[in-house]
């Protein structure tokens, strides 16, 4: 009952997010015109754009090992990275859909995570998995937001000014925090108590890539270079299930 009411409610939530986000992007059209103009490109709107498609990478990635083939996981990122929330709210609406009434009941979110070869895995640990990889690639961009964001404050001042709030500055903000609802699902989903939880979901919403980034290296580094990536998006009691952590497992593969 309880896995059916999350689902519901998931469902409704994101399909409100990316319906509001369509309606949000209409009105600024219709009254600032389109939005591919250098005077748009104040400095903290670039600042806010990069922070935006930073949270996009992390969406990207995920949406990649969720699709079956490189040709729809190309025509989601494309969406992700042209529609912003729109294509993400839409994206994490259809794979609630796609569950079934006893994914549904038993654990959605973690049925929405995982690609379904990957559910009740067996597999052994890999040899050459891109843990390394992607720990250096989140803690550049991480770095690298918090560089921007530095940057901007000493050139530009404070980002609390009126003026800045432009109709496009406004959709792009709304843009922005859309994604970080559905980062923060997931990081509701993994910390184990509501403290740490809120306490994350703060900071995703004071400081945005940042934190994200710092999150995913945080998780990567709870895992070991020869584990699959995949196994950051799901509780670590759930990797345990997966069996990557048990140690009967390990006896048996070792000679």
């Amino acid at each position: 009952m309880a896995g059916s009411l999350l689902v519901n409610g998931l469902r409704t939530l994101f399909f409100v997010l990316g319906s509001s986000m369509v309606a949000t992007l209409i009105y600024t059209i219709s009254v600032d015109g389109l939005p591919f103009r250098m005077d748009l490109l104040t400095p903290w709107m670039t600042a806010t754009l990069i922070d935006f498609y930073i949270n996009v990478v992390p969406l990207a990635a995920w949406v990649s090992y969720k699709e079956s083939n490189w040709i729809s996981s190309t025509v989601w990122i494309i969406l992700l990275i042209c529609f912003g929330s729109v294509a993400t709210s839409f994206y994490i609406f259809v794979q609630f859909i796609k569950l079934s009434p006893e994914e549904a009941l038993q654990d959605p979110i973690y049925h929405v995570l995982l690609h379904h070869s990957n559910k009740d895995s067996t597999k052994q640990k890999e040899k050459h998995s891109p843990v390394v990889i992607l720990r250096i690639l989140f803690s550049f961009l991480g770095c690298f937001m918090l560089g921007t964001l530095i940057y901007t404050i000493v050139t530009d001042g404070s980002p609390f000014r009126k003026e800045l709030l432009t109709p496009w500055m406004t959709a792009t903000l709304i843009d922005f925090y859309i994604n970080v609802v559905a980062l923060s699902v997931w990081v509701a989903y993994k910390e184990p108590n509501w403290i740490s939880a809120f306490l994350w979901i703060i900071l995703l919403i004071c400081l945005g890539s940042i934190i994200t980034c710092a999150y995913i290296v945080r998780e990567l580094f709870q895992i070991t270079c020869q584990d699959p990536v995949y196994l950051i998006l799901v509780k670590r009691e759930d990797r345990a299930e997966n069996r990557y952590e048990r140690p009967e497992l390990h006896k048996k593969v070792l000679p």
